[in-house]
Formats: C-alpha cells, sequence, structure tokens
C-alpha cells in the first residue's frame, strides 16, 4: 500500500510540473474592476476628480447653451439692420426715417432717433457744426449696441482658456491616486494603477471637448459681431449722407430763393 502512495505522490508531482505556470496578468486581469466605461469610472473617481470632471460638464453645457442664444440674436438683430439699413439707402428725409422707426430699440432704429433727436434739439440748422455732433451721438450708439451684441462671448474665451488646464488639473490628481495606491499596496499591480490612470485620461478627455468647442464658436461668433458692427457702420453712413444731402438741398432752396 506504501508503495502505491508512493507512486501516485510521485505522479501527481509529474502532473503539476507538467502544467504551465499561471501568468501573473492572468491574476490582474482578474483583479481589474470590470465597469471602465465612462459613468463608472466618474462613480468611482475621487471627490476632487469629480468636481473637475462635472464644472468641465458644465462648462460645456455654458458653451451651447451661448452658441445657441448668440446665433438666434445675431440673425434676428443682423436680419433687422439690414432691412432697415436699405431702407435709409431710399429717397427719405430724417424725419420720415424717425417716425418709420418709431419706439423701436433694435440698433438700427436707435441710431436714427439719436440722430433725429440731436436735429431737433439743433432747432433745424443743418450745418458742419450738426454733422460733427451727429457723427458723435452715432458713434457713441454703436459702440454701445457692439458692447450689447457681444454680451456672452467672454464666457467662450474663458472656457476655451482653462477648460485644458482644469482638465490637467484632474489629471494629475489622477495619476497622484494611482500612485499612491502603488505606494498603500506595495505592488506595481495594473489592478492598482489602471482606476487612476483611467480617471487621469477621462478629465483630459473633459477638458478637451469643453476647450475645442468653446474656441471653434468663439471665433465663429466673433466673426458674426464684426459682420453686425460692419452693418451698424453702414446704417450710420446712410444717416450721414441722409443729413448731408438735407443740408445741401436746404442751401440749394436759399440760393434760389435769394435769386
Amino acid at each position: 500500500m506504501q508503495g502505491i502512495f508512493g507512486l501516485r505522490r510521485v505522479i501527481g508531482s509529474i502532473l503539476l510540473a507538467a502544467l504551465p505556470p499561471t501568468p501573473a496578468f492572468a491574476i490582474d486581469e482578474a483583479l481589474l474592476p470590470r465597469n471602465l466605461s465612462p459613468w463608472g469610472m466618474f462613480a468611482s473617481a475621487d471627490i476632487v476628480v469629480k468636481t473637475v470632471m462635472v464644472g468641465l460638464a458644465v462648462a460645456s453645457l455654458a458653451t451651447w447653451t451661448v452658441w445657441l442664444a448668440k446665433t438666434i440674436e445675431l440673425r434676428r438683430k443682423g436680419a433687422l439692420a439690414l432691412q432697415r439699413t436699405r431702407a435709409l439707402e431710399g429717397n427719405m428725409t430724417l424725419a420720415e426715417a424717425s417716425a418709420r422707426a418709431g419706439d423701436a430699440h433694435d440698433a438700427v432704429a436707435q441710431l436714427i432717433q439719436s440722430c433725429a433727436r440731436e436735429a431737433e434739439l439743433s432747432g433745424g440748422i443743418l450745418d458742419d457744426g450738426l454733422q460733427e455732433r451727429v457723427a458723435l451721438r452715432l458713434e457713441r450708439v454703436e459702440a454701445a449696441m457692439s458692447r450689447q451684441i457681444a454680451r456672452g462671448t467672454g464666457v467662450l474665451a474663458t472656457i476655451g482658456a482653462t477648460a485644458p488646464f482644469v482638465g490637467l488639473f484632474g489629471t494629475v490628481w489622477g495619476i497622484m491616486n494611482a500612485f499612491i495606491g502603488i505606494s498603500e499596496s506595495h505592488t506595481t499591480s495594473l489592478a492598482v494603477v489602471a482606476p487612476g490612470i483611467a480617471e487621469a485620461l477621462l478629465a483630459t478627455a473633459l477638458g478637451l471637448v469643453a476647450a475645442i468647442p468653446a474656441v471653434v464658436i468663439y471665433n465663429h461668433l466673433v466673426r458674426g459681431i464684426a459682420n453686425y458692427r460692419a452693418l451698424l457702420g453702414d446704417a450710420s453712413a446712410q444717416l450721414m449722407l441722409l443729413v448731408s444731402r438735407q443740408r445741401d438741398h436746404r442751401e440749394f432752396r436759399l440760393a434760389r430763393a435769394a435769386e
């Protein structure tokens, strides 16, 4: 019997020796967290990394909100400014233009009302001084309307400039967590390193997702605002021409009366 048991032990030893050794990475894979989806990484992230991710998500939402609001505003105000500017190109007087603008609050209507107000304060005297005063008023109204249409674009510039660095902060913090995990577990196992690295990469990705659209949308809106300012400049030029035309006609009538 002892010989039989001894033979079994020898055979068992031979079979164990013949089996291939279990690789270390198989053990690591067994220990890896199974949920490495973006939501899973967010849920398992450190509170600091979570705060960074939430802030970047809010910044991205603000970017698209500003884009939608400013696009609608630019199209609406730009179409109205173009319509009023084309109307000024017709044969009309300043009084007719003022009556047509009425009490509207759009940019070109404000320009017309400001011009008519200066003509009224000047007592109907059409001279070089009136043209200079009208030009000054138009310049101030243009500046005010330009500031109004540009409101909100500063947020895009801020997001585009800071979001990559905020994402980088989350990246650094996630890598720090990975090294802390290595130090506490006294191992370089992938199961310890992977979660922190994944969180870091997710923070970087969110930083880019927030920053890149903000920069592109900001440049697009800046071009749209520049076109809108050009329309206001055209309207101001038409008003100056209208005032100058009325002055020339009045001087012509006075000259004919003197004859």
